[in-house]
Protein backbone atom coordinates (compact mmCIF):
# COMPACT_ATOMS: atom_id res chain seq x y z
CA UNK A 1 0.00 0.00 0.00
CA UNK A 2 1.36 3.49 -0.94
CA UNK A 3 -0.92 6.83 -1.05
CA UNK A 4 0.30 9.74 -2.51
CA UNK A 5 -1.86 12.93 -1.22
CA UNK A 6 -1.73 16.72 -1.94
CA UNK A 7 -3.59 18.84 0.31
CA UNK A 8 -3.76 22.39 -0.92
CA UNK A 9 -5.46 26.23 0.09
CA UNK A 10 -4.75 29.29 1.61
CA UNK A 11 -2.43 29.50 4.55
CA UNK A 12 -4.75 29.91 7.81
CA UNK A 13 -6.81 26.94 6.42
CA UNK A 14 -5.28 24.24 8.24
CA UNK A 15 -4.15 22.60 5.36
CA UNK A 16 -0.56 22.17 6.96
CA UNK A 17 -2.50 20.59 10.26
CA UNK A 18 -4.22 18.87 8.43
CA UNK A 19 -1.28 16.86 6.57
CA UNK A 20 0.79 16.62 9.88
CA UNK A 21 -2.61 14.60 11.72
CA UNK A 22 -2.48 12.61 8.99
CA UNK A 23 1.23 11.30 8.58
CA UNK A 24 1.07 11.15 12.87
CA UNK A 25 -1.72 8.56 12.32
CA UNK A 26 -0.09 7.18 9.64
CA UNK A 27 3.42 6.42 12.17
CA UNK A 28 1.20 5.53 14.85
CA UNK A 29 0.12 2.93 12.57
CA UNK A 30 3.59 1.91 11.88
CA UNK A 31 3.66 2.67 7.95
CA UNK A 32 6.54 4.85 6.98
CA UNK A 33 5.43 8.43 6.16
CA UNK A 34 6.64 11.66 4.80
CA UNK A 35 5.34 14.88 5.13
CA UNK A 36 6.95 17.65 2.86
CA UNK A 37 5.01 21.20 3.37
CA UNK A 38 5.30 23.90 0.80
CA UNK A 39 4.17 27.67 1.58
CA UNK A 40 4.78 31.07 0.16
CA UNK A 41 5.95 33.77 3.19
CA UNK A 42 3.19 34.90 4.32
CA UNK A 43 1.59 33.21 7.06
CA UNK A 44 -1.75 33.51 6.10
CA UNK A 45 -3.62 34.31 2.86
CA UNK A 46 -0.70 32.99 0.84
CA UNK A 47 -0.68 29.08 -1.00
CA UNK A 48 0.20 26.35 0.95
CA UNK A 49 0.65 22.56 0.29
CA UNK A 50 1.85 19.88 2.22
CA UNK A 51 2.72 16.50 0.41
CA UNK A 52 1.88 13.34 2.59
CA UNK A 53 2.94 9.92 1.83
CA UNK A 54 2.06 6.87 3.80
CA UNK A 55 3.26 3.81 2.61
CA UNK A 56 4.04 -0.26 3.95
CA UNK A 57 7.14 0.05 2.30
CA UNK A 58 10.49 2.30 2.49
CA UNK A 59 9.50 5.69 0.64
CA UNK A 60 12.50 6.47 -2.00
CA UNK A 61 11.64 10.37 -2.42
CA UNK A 62 9.37 12.81 -0.59
CA UNK A 63 8.97 14.27 -3.88
CA UNK A 64 6.25 13.97 -6.26
CA UNK A 65 4.71 15.84 -9.55
CA UNK A 66 1.73 13.02 -9.63
CA UNK A 67 -0.64 12.26 -6.73
CA UNK A 68 -3.33 9.76 -5.67
CA UNK A 69 -5.31 11.97 -4.03
CA UNK A 70 -5.87 15.81 -3.79
CA UNK A 71 -7.74 17.55 -1.16
CA UNK A 72 -7.93 21.06 -2.97
CA UNK A 73 -9.28 23.97 -1.13
CA UNK A 74 -9.04 27.11 -3.26
CA UNK A 75 -8.99 27.61 -6.78
CA UNK A 76 -5.62 28.33 -7.34
CA UNK A 77 -4.66 24.87 -5.72
CA UNK A 78 -7.14 23.42 -7.93
CA UNK A 79 -5.65 25.04 -11.38
CA UNK A 80 -2.42 24.13 -10.23
CA UNK A 81 -3.18 20.25 -9.03
CA UNK A 82 -5.87 18.88 -10.70
CA UNK A 83 -3.81 17.85 -13.59
CA UNK A 84 -1.52 16.12 -11.26
CA UNK A 85 -4.04 13.63 -10.06
CA UNK A 86 -2.98 10.64 -11.28
CA UNK A 87 -5.27 8.67 -13.86
CA UNK A 88 -7.97 6.69 -11.23
CA UNK A 89 -7.26 8.66 -8.88
CA UNK A 90 -9.33 10.88 -6.00
CA UNK A 91 -9.58 14.90 -5.88
CA UNK A 92 -11.67 16.15 -3.48
CA UNK A 93 -12.57 19.73 -3.31
CA UNK A 94 -14.92 22.47 -1.17
CA UNK A 95 -16.95 23.92 -4.00
CA UNK A 96 -16.88 27.52 -1.40
CA UNK A 97 -14.68 29.83 -3.38
CA UNK A 98 -14.69 27.76 -6.55
CA UNK A 99 -15.57 29.46 -9.40
CA UNK A 100 -14.43 26.68 -12.09
CA UNK A 101 -15.38 23.19 -10.47
CA UNK A 102 -13.05 20.04 -11.46
CA UNK A 103 -13.13 18.69 -15.13
CA UNK A 104 -11.63 16.00 -15.24
CA UNK A 105 -13.36 12.78 -15.83
CA UNK A 106 -10.54 9.69 -15.86
CA UNK A 107 -10.54 10.36 -11.98
CA UNK A 108 -13.25 10.68 -8.97
CA UNK A 109 -14.64 14.02 -7.87
CA UNK A 110 -15.80 14.05 -4.71
CA UNK A 111 -17.70 17.61 -3.94
CA UNK A 112 -17.56 18.31 -0.08
CA UNK A 113 -19.75 21.19 1.37
CA UNK A 114 -17.34 21.52 4.24
CA UNK A 115 -17.84 25.67 4.90
CA UNK A 116 -21.71 25.22 5.35
CA UNK A 117 -21.29 22.39 7.69
CA UNK A 118 -18.78 24.09 9.34
CA UNK A 119 -20.97 27.00 9.84
CA UNK A 120 -23.32 24.67 11.12
CA UNK A 121 -21.17 23.44 13.76
CA UNK A 122 -20.75 27.08 14.45
CA UNK A 123 -17.10 26.85 14.25
CA UNK A 124 -14.55 27.97 11.40
CA UNK A 125 -11.87 26.47 12.34
CA UNK A 126 -13.09 22.75 12.15
CA UNK A 127 -13.42 23.26 8.14
CA UNK A 128 -9.77 21.41 7.55
CA UNK A 129 -10.86 18.69 9.98
CA UNK A 130 -14.24 17.86 7.98
CA UNK A 131 -12.39 18.01 4.87
CA UNK A 132 -9.83 15.73 6.67
CA UNK A 133 -13.07 13.54 7.72
CA UNK A 134 -13.60 13.12 4.12
CA UNK A 135 -10.71 11.76 2.73
CA UNK A 136 -10.82 9.24 5.54
CA UNK A 137 -14.20 8.41 4.29
CA UNK A 138 -12.88 8.30 0.02
CA UNK A 139 -9.66 6.69 1.31
CA UNK A 140 -9.56 4.88 4.32
CA UNK A 141 -5.74 4.90 4.57
CA UNK A 142 -5.30 5.03 8.25
CA UNK A 143 -8.49 4.61 11.06
CA UNK A 144 -10.10 7.42 12.75
CA UNK A 145 -8.53 6.74 16.08
CA UNK A 146 -5.22 6.68 14.84
CA UNK A 147 -6.52 10.48 13.46
CA UNK A 148 -7.31 11.20 17.41
CA UNK A 149 -4.34 10.47 18.51
CA UNK A 150 -2.70 12.15 15.59
CA UNK A 151 -4.95 14.67 16.72
CA UNK A 152 -3.36 14.91 20.40
CA UNK A 153 0.19 14.63 19.15
CA UNK A 154 0.10 17.84 17.08
CA UNK A 155 -2.16 20.08 19.31
CA UNK A 156 -1.00 21.94 22.35
CA UNK A 157 -1.98 20.36 25.60
CA UNK A 158 -3.80 23.66 26.27
CA UNK A 159 -6.11 23.28 23.22
CA UNK A 160 -7.03 19.16 23.86
CA UNK A 161 -10.07 20.54 25.14
CA UNK A 162 -10.75 20.75 21.45
CA UNK A 163 -10.17 17.18 20.42
CA UNK A 164 -14.35 16.22 20.99
CA UNK A 165 -15.01 18.76 19.00
CA UNK A 166 -12.46 18.24 16.32
CA UNK A 167 -13.60 14.52 16.35
CA UNK A 168 -17.46 15.83 15.41
CA UNK A 169 -15.61 17.56 12.63
CA UNK A 170 -14.13 14.50 11.16
CA UNK A 171 -17.52 12.32 11.47
CA UNK A 172 -19.33 14.98 9.80
CA UNK A 173 -16.87 15.27 7.21
CA UNK A 174 -16.98 11.04 6.54
CA UNK A 175 -20.87 11.90 6.66
CA UNK A 176 -21.11 14.31 3.79
CA UNK A 177 -19.62 11.45 1.01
Amino acid sequence: MKEEIVIAGFGGQGVLSMGKILAYAGLMNNLEVTWMPAYGPEQRGGTANVTVILSDAPISSPVLDKYDTAVILNQQSLDKFESKVKPGGTLIYDPYGIHRAPTRTDIKVVSVDAMDAALKMNNTKTYNMILLGALLKQRPIVPTEAVIKGLRKTLPERHHHLIPLNEEAIKAGMALC
